[in-house]
């Protein structure tokens, strides 16, 4: 079992910036994918960046892509997503997400086993 904690949410203004936090206890998590997927009321839950196990590959959606950076710290057991120029469409509930095989399908939900409890992040306008 691996267990995640989420940390780093709450309310900034747009344009602002948080870091989120991931912590991870358990069973080795080093050769796991990690992920990082949000979920706004009413909505489903949407990837919104990968990063491989090593840390050598990073994906991004579309809508965060140069904004959001992801990153991981293996020693520390900690994935990290910076997030900047925030905008009030990134207002959700974020979840960090692990999984020992799921990059090669790494922005689908089904393909990740653990999850954490969520942050929320509120952008006001």
């Amino acid at each position: 079992q691996v267990q995640l904690v989420e940390s780093g949410g709450g309310l900034v203004q747009t344009g602002g910036s948080l870091r989120l936090s991931c912590a991870a206890s358990g069973r080795t998590w080093l050769n796991y994918a990690m992920a990082w997927f949000r979920q706004a009321p009413g909505k489903e839950r949407d990837f919104v960046s990968a990063i491989s196990w090593n840390g050598d590959r990073e994906l991004y959606a579309d809508s965060v892509e140069g904004r959001f950076t992801i990153s991981r710290d293996n020693a520390r057991n900690t994935m990290y997503l910076e997030m900047n120029s925030l905008k009030p469409e990134d207002t959700a509930v974020y979840y960090c997400a692990a999984d020992p095989t799921a990059w090669r399908t790494a922005t689908t939900v089904s393909s990740y086993t653990y999850w954490g409890q969520g942050t929320q992040v509120t952008v006001s306008s």
